[in-house]
């Protein structure tokens, strides 16, 4: 269940970044790296099955670009981060144990600019790389904490609706916890603090902080009970307002265009809103009404709202309008084929494929639609071709590994297929399902010598690790 806000809300006395404290050994002493990994991973296994969570990988794609920018800028850059997307309408985002931070749809659209959706994904990493989690744990005493379990379910229930975060939790251990997720305005103040110098370091407005901040804050004089979410687990005070103010009236103006990718992300979640007819004629006004901030975003929303509404023909025509444009933007060559698939045309969707596979080599989107191309048309050797090339060069994709189960299971490779389908739950944080995955594929009995004795050494280094969770 994906209740989850952790709004670490901290804050620290006026210090340079570089004089930060070394947190590690006090941080540490109750809650070590190796803890805090299998806590994330827990936690993200429940994100990956938790019908919230979006699993849309072009969108998914961009915010990790966008986080990961903001990483390679941090003076504390060498923790590793899983960005994704949950789709509700809240404007809400949080980080978690691991290096995960969640973005609500609801922020992507509410953000004015990309440097306001950039301010509060850096908040989140500050969170991340200041061990503010670490530092909670470690200010309990070690025996405090009833389980790894229970401290799960409290962050992920505590934070996203505090009107069901009770019931949710009431008959656990995690309800005994709950109140010890409240987090300081120290650590709050010091994620802006950090998240502010990131902004600047990564080129974006660093204005974008206090102009998002300060919108919500107006925002929230209009509620009562129920205000917006990240104003709920993101507590504003004066101070933190007037600090952000008062960084941003001290540096230089700077005017900072929003990405294509920003603009395309954005058209693609309000394609997706209300119904499709509804869709089309809300695109459809606006690039007639030139409301937009970018045509060819405009219509890259118009043709995904035109495809939810079966209108193939019209998509189609918008496409050629999209495609004439150079360069193409390797989203505008995967709604292209996606276009000419969902038309029933897969020819013209491979060759789409592999131009924008040639053109963005980098960007697995398009390799993940290609290989889905190929095995619908029955292509399984070239699938799995592309499928093996990939994974090569990134093995840790478990996109890549459902993709290759389904490419080996057309191939009649019974094994090979439960042993690919086991490393894509392997790497959902589902080692129970992996183990089990990986056991019917040996039972198969149709895998080489070799593959045989590597699916049952996987299966027992898997099982030592899921031990050691048990018995921690």
């Amino acid at each position: 269940m994906l209740r989850t806000l952790l709004a670490l809300t901290l804050a620290v006395q006026p210090v340079l970044a570089a004089d930060l404290p070394d947190l590690g050994e006090v941080s540490r002493q109750y809650f070590s790296d190796q803890e805090e990994q299998a806590l994330g991973r827990a936690i993200m296994r429940d994100v990956y099955a938790d019908p919230r969570y979006l699993d849309d990988p072009e969108i998914e794609s961009y915010l990790n670009q966008l986080g990961y920018k903001l990483v390679s800028v941090s003076t504390r850059n060498q923790r590793e981060f899983t960005f994704f997307v949950v789709n509700d309408p809240s404007i809400n985002a949080f980080a978690m144990p691991g290096g995960n931070i969640g973005v609500h749809t609801g922020l992507l659209l509410a953000a004015q600019s990309e440097s306001e959706l950039a301010s509060v994904v850096a908040h989140e990493i500050s969170h991340v790389t200041q061990d503010h989690i670490a530092r909670m744990v470690a200010a309990q005493s070690q025996s405090y904490w009833p389980t790894m379990a229970a401290l799960a379910l409290a962050l992920l229930a505590s934070r996203s609706n505090p009107n069901v975060a009770s019931a949710a939790i009431a008959s656990t251990q995690a309800f005994s916890i709950q109140n010890q997720l409240n987090y300081s305005r120290d650590y709050e103040r010091e994620a802006d603090r950090l998240g502010y110098e990131m902004l600047t370091r990564a080129d974006f407005d660093p204005r974008g902080m206090s102009g998002f901040f300060n919108r919500l804050q107006r925002a929230n004089r209009f509620y009562d009970t129920s205000a917006p979410a990240y104003l709920r687990t993101h507590p504003l005070t004066s101070d933190r307002i007037a600090d952000m103010e008062a960084r941003s009236q001290a540096a230089p103006y700077q005017q900072v265009a929003d990405s294509l990718d920003f603009q395309l992300v954005r058209a693609r979640l309000r394609a997706q809103e209300d119904s499709p007819q509804d869709a089309v004629l809300a695109a459809r006004a606006a690039l007639k009404d030139k409301r937009y901030s970018s045509e060819s975003a405009a219509r890259y929303g118009l043709v995904t709202a035109l495809i939810r509404a079966r209108q193939f023909r019209e998509a189609e025509a918008e496409v050629q309008k999209l495609l004439s444009a150079k360069p193409v933007h390797p989203m505008i060559h995967q709604l292209a084929a996606h276009s000419a698939l969902a038309a029933g045309n897969p020819g013209l969707a491979l060759q789409r494929y592999q131009a924008g596979s040639e053109a963005h080599p980098g960007y697995r989107p398009l390799q993940y639609g290609r290989i889905s191309a190929l095995l619908s048309a029955g292509r399984s050797n070239d699938a799995l071709t592309q499928v093996d090339k990939q994974l090569a060069l990134y093995p840790l994709d478990r996109r890549l590994w459902r993709l290759a189960a389904q490419t080996h299971a057309q191939l009649g490779h019974r094994l090979l297929s439960h042993r690919a389908q086991a490393e894509a739950s392997a790497l959902s944080g589902n080692l129970v399902a992996a183990i089990e995955q990986i056991s019917l594929g040996l039972k198969s009995g149709d895998g080489s010598f070799h593959e045989m004795s590597a699916a049952e050494a996987r299966r027992r280094e898997w099982q030592e690790v899921e031990k050691s969770q048990r018995k921690n």
